[in-house]
C-alpha cells in the first residue's frame, strides 16, 4: 500500500533544492524594519535575546535552515543598542532555537527613528495604503512632515542601504537581496546605484492603493517611492489587485517609465522591473501542531464555558482598517432580523490592542468597546450575553477560539493578505464557514470557498452571517475541505519558493519573475 504524499514535505524539498541551486554556500541578505531577534536587559545587565515578534519572522526563519542568511533590521530599544556595541561591528549570532541567522541591527538616534516610524511610516504611509485617509482625518502635510521625511525616513533608509552594501562586501555574500515592506521603499535605489549587479526583490506586505490615493502625498515623496521600487528587479505584492495598482501608479507618476500592464513589467531608466503577486501564507503543519497542543486544548476547554450553541469568531488587531465595529453592528442586525438566535449564538472576539498612542486608533478602540457594550445591554439574558471580548495578545487562546467557530468573520476594509483567514480553516474542528471581505488580499485565493461581503455593507454581512450559521452540513463540509486544499497547495513554503524561483529566472537570463497561480475574483 502506497501512502499519500504529504504536500508540505514535497514543498520543503522543492524549496531546499532551489535554494541550494541559487545560493550554494553564498549568503542571502534580507532587510526589514523589525528583525528576527530583540534583546532584553537582565537585572545584572546581561543581554537576553528573544525571538522577534511579527509574522515576517515566522515566515522567513525557515530560510535560515536552508543556507547562510544575514538579516538586517532596526535596533528597537536600548538593549538592542547595547548588543550592537558589544558586537563591535560584527554580526550578532543569537542562540535561539530554530534561528540559524546572522543579524545586523541598524542604529539610528531615537529622534530619527521616531520621525521615520511614528511620523512617516505610521501613520502616514500605513493610513494611505489602507485607504484610511478620508475627508475629516486626512492629515495636514506641513513643515514637520517634510522634516520627518528628510531627517527620518530618508535617513533611516540610507542607513539600511549602507548596512546592505557593507554586508555585500563579505567574501561569502551572494548577490541577492530581499527587502520587505513600506518602511524601506527607498533602499532599492540606494543599493542599485552603488552595486548595479545586485539582484533585488522588494516584497510589499501592505495593500497598494490606486493612484488617486497617492495624489494625497506630495510629488517629491511619491516620486521617490516609485523610483525606489523601480530600482528593484522584482517588486512583489500580496495580490494581483495591488500589483496592478502599482503598475498604474508608476504609469501615472513616472512619465518616463514604459509600463506594460498586461506583461506586468516596468522599464525605467533602462532597467526592467517585473511586478508579481506572491500571496503570503502559513506553515500549515506548524499551525496544526500548535492548534492540537495541550495548551491550546486547555484554552479551548475554558472557552467552552463562555461559548454558545453557535459561535461567530473573529481574531484581529484593534486597527481601524480591520472594520471590527461594523462587524459588531452587522451582528446586531443579525439578532434584530432573527430573534430566534438570541440566547443561542455568541460572538467571540479575540482582539489584540495596537498603536494606542495614535489618536485614530484610540478613537476606534473606544467606539469598539461602546458598540459591544450597547449590544450586550440590549440583548443580554441571565447567564448569556451576545459578545465576549478577549482584549489581550494571546495567540494560543485565539487559536483555541478558531477551533470553535461555526462562522469566522473577516471583514477588513482592506489589507495586504490576512492570515487569520488561512489559520482558521486549518485548525477549525466544526467545518466552520468563512465570511470574507472582498477587500482582503486572501479573497483572490479563497473566494470560491467563502461567503463574500462588502466591508461597508451591514445588511449583506448580517445575511452572510445568517447563511453561514444555517448552511446545510454537506455544503459546510465541502467549503471547509476546499479551503483546506487551497491553503495547503499554496502554503508558506510555496510563498518562499515562488520568490526564489523569480530570482532564479533572473540568473538564467529570462526576463521577469514567476507568479503563483492566483484565484481571480469573478466579475
Amino acid at each position: 500500500m502506497t501512502l499519500p504524499k504529504d504536500p508540505q514535505v514535497e514543498h520543503r524539498a522543492r524549496l531546499h533544492a532551489l535554494c541550494r541551486e541559487l545560493l550554494g554556500e553564498r549568503r542571502l541578505i534580507v532587510a526589514s524594519n523589525r528583525g528576527p531577534v530583540e534583546y532584553d536587559l537582565a537585572s545584572d545587565g546581561a543581554l537576553l535575546p528573544r525571538r522577534g515578534r511579527g509574522g515576517l519572522v515566522a515566515a522567513l526563519s525557515p530560510v535560515g535552515q536552508l543556507g547562510k542568511m544575514t538579516w538586517i533590521a532596526s535596533a528597537m530599544g536600548e538593549a538592542d543598542r547595547r548588543a550592537v556595541q558589544a558586537a563591535a561591528g560584527a554580526a550578532l549570532k543569537p542562540s535561539l532555537p530554530g534561528l540559524n541567522i546572522d543579524v545586523r541591527l541598524v542604529v539610528c538616534s531615537r529622534n530619527t527613528y521616531h520621525k521615520y516610524y511614528n511620523v512617516v511610516s505610521n501613520p502616514l504611509l500605513w493610513f494611505l495604503q489602507h485607504n484610511m485617509w478620508n475627508a475629516p482625518y486626512t492629515p495636514n502635510i506641513d513643515a514637520s512632515t517634510y522634516d520627518a521625511w528628510h531627517s527620518g525616513y530618508v535617513t533611516v533608509n540610507n542607513a539600511f542601504g549602507q548596512a546592505i552594501l557593507e554586508e555585500l562586501r563579505r567574501e561569502d555574500a551572494s548577490r541577492f537581496v530581499i527587502l520587505h515592506d513600506y518602511q524601506l521603499y527607498l533602499v532599492g535605489k540606494l543599493v542599485r546605484e552603488a552595486a548595479p549587479d545586485v539582484r533585488l526583490l522588494h516584497m510589499v506586505h501592505v495593500p497598494w492603493p490606486s493612484p488617486s490615493f497617492w495624489r494625497l502625498l506630495p510629488p517629491p515623496m511619491r516620486r521617490a517611492i516609485c523610483e525606489g521600487l523601480c530600482a528593484n528587479d522584482i517588486v512583489g505584492f500580496q495580490s494581483q489587485r495591488s500589483a496592478r495598482a502599482f503598475l498604474y501608479t508608476v504609469q501615472t507618476f513616472l512619465e518616463e517609465a514604459e509600463v506594460d500592464v498586461q506583461g506586468q513589467t516596468i522599464n525605467y531608466g533602462g532597467r526592467l522591473t517585473q511586478v508579481a503577486a506572491y500571496p503570503l501564507s502559513i506553515d500549515v503543519a506548524s499551525i496544526r501542531r500548535t492548534g492540537a497542543s495541550p495548551r491550546v486544548r486547555e484554552y479551548e476547554e475554558g472557552l467552552r464555558a463562555r461559548a454558545g450553541e453557535l459561535n461567530i469568531v473573529r481574531v484581529d488587531r484593534v486597527d481601524p482598517s480591520r472594520n471590527i465595529v461594523r462587524g459588531f453592528r452587522a451582528f446586531d442586525t443579525l439578532l434584530q432580523r432573527h430573534p430566534g438566535l438570541v440566547g443561542r449564538v455568541k460572538f467571540l472576539a479575540f482582539l489584540t490592542p495596537a498603536r494606542a498612542r495614535i489618536r485614530e486608533y484610540q478613537r476606534n478602540a473606544d467606539d469598539l468597546m461602546a458598540t459591544a457594550n450597547q449590544i450586550n445591554e440590549r440583548y443580554a439574558r441571565e447567564n448569556w450575553r451576545p459578545i465576549e471580548l478577549f482584549l489581550e495578545n494571546n495567540y494560543l487562546q485565539a487559536l483555541a477560539g478558531l477551533r470553535l467557530y461555526d462562522v469566522l468573520l473577516v471583514n477588513a476594509i482592506v489589507d495586504g493578505m490576512n492570515l487569520v483567514a488561512k489559520e482558521g480553516p486549518v485548525v477549525n474542528t466544526r467545518d466552520g464557514v468563512l465570511v470574507l471581505s472582498e477587500g482582503t488580499g486572501a479573497y483572490e485565493q479563497l473566494h470560491d470557498a467563502t461567503l463574500a461581503v462588502t466591508p461597508t455593507d451591514l445588511e449583506g454581512t448580517a445575511q452572510a452571517l445568517y447563511d453561514g450559521l444555517t448552511m446545510p452540513p454537506a455544503e459546510r463540509s465541502r467549503r471547509a475541505e476546499l479551503l483546506r486544499k487551497l491553503i495547503g497547495e499554496e502554503d508558506l513554503t510555496m510563498w518562499l519558493y515562488h520568490q526564489f524561483a523569480g530570482l532564479s529566472h533572473l540568473v538564467q537570463g529570462s526576463p521577469g519573475a514567476t507568479t503563483p497561480a492566483t484565484h481571480e475574483s469573478k466579475p
